[in-house]
């Protein structure tokens, strides 16, 4: 893939920041109103009622696969595209053509009880079924991440505080490449990661609709439930990597995402 030539979208403290805590947040990466369109969009595929929360009777509903139109715009804007050159490299990842799924969360007294720590999987394991492509229960994570390259934290709504931002654990993707090192190539599946980095510092993704978080696929981090207002529309998908993540290269240029994951095994 042959990208454009942008302008750097991330200082050297952001990308050290990304190195570091494992995150790193571009505040208007897409305009508000692709946010404002694509809830309309989404809000047609909704049971309940825009305008009367009494309508609104889960904690959650999952919205299967958008993509195109404002979808396609939100992921492909001039900043994005540098930050993704930036963080992965030039040429290093797979340009995508939307967003995937939403988990739309609303004010409910319910825990709709996905709340739990996490990595998110990214490769199938050798038995997986390849008829259940939604069973990521022997799905995969590896050292070198294979199939993904970020994890990113897209806001189609304003989130603040109170409305369900998905929390992180702030510098565990270093506990996560350390706990992954002796699997090798072949990786690991069923993580238990409710202990693992508790100790870290907590951030909540929180931010005006537009607002993308950029994430090393090893960050841990969980859901909550919805305390707030209005309901909150995020999408999650990752950044697929066009040639594998490598952890010994012999040009030395290596992406932050694989300086993160070096410099961890180099202080265990």
């Amino acid at each position: 893939m042959t990208s454009a030539v942008y302008p750097p979208a991330l200082n050297a403290a952001q990308i050290e920041q990304f190195i570091e805590d494992g995150f790193v947040r571009i505040d208007d990466a897409f305009p508000r109103e692709l946010a404002g369109e694509a809830r309309a969009i989404m809000w047609r595929d909704i049971p309940f009622d825009a305008d009367d929360p009494s309508t609104w009777m889960q904690p959650v509903v999952r919205l299967a696969g958008y993509g195109g139109g404002p979808f396609e715009k939100a992921v492909n804007t001039p900043v994005l595209h540098s930050a993704f050159d930036q963080l992965v490299g030039a040429g290093r990842w797979e340009p995508r053509d939307g967003l995937g799924n939403f988990p739309v969360r609303f004010p409910h007294p319910d825990d709709p009880g996905d709340g739990g720590w996490h990595v998110d999987v990214s490769f199938p394991g050798e038995h997986s079924d390849p008829d259940e492509q939604q069973d990521f229960s022997a799905w995969r994570v590896n050292i070198t991440s294979r199939g993904r390259a970020l994890l990113m934290l897209f806001l189609f709504s304003d989130v603040g505080e109170e409305d369900a931002p998905t929390r992180i654990r702030v510098g565990s993707h270093q506990d996560i490449a350390r706990l992954l090192a002796p699997a090798g190539e072949a990786g690991m599946a069923h993580l238990w990661l409710e202990h693992v980095g508790e100790d870290r510092p907590l951030a909540l993704a929180t931010g005006r609709a537009g607002t993308v978080y950029l994430c090393h696929p090893f960050l841990i981090h969980a859901a909550q439930m919805h305390r707030g207002k209005e309901p909150r529309f995020m999408a999650q998908p990752g950044l697929a990597p066009s040639e594998p993540l490598r952890l010994d290269r012999q040009d030395g240029a290596y992406s932050p995402v694989e300086i993160a994951i070096r410099r961890a095994l180099q202080e265990r």
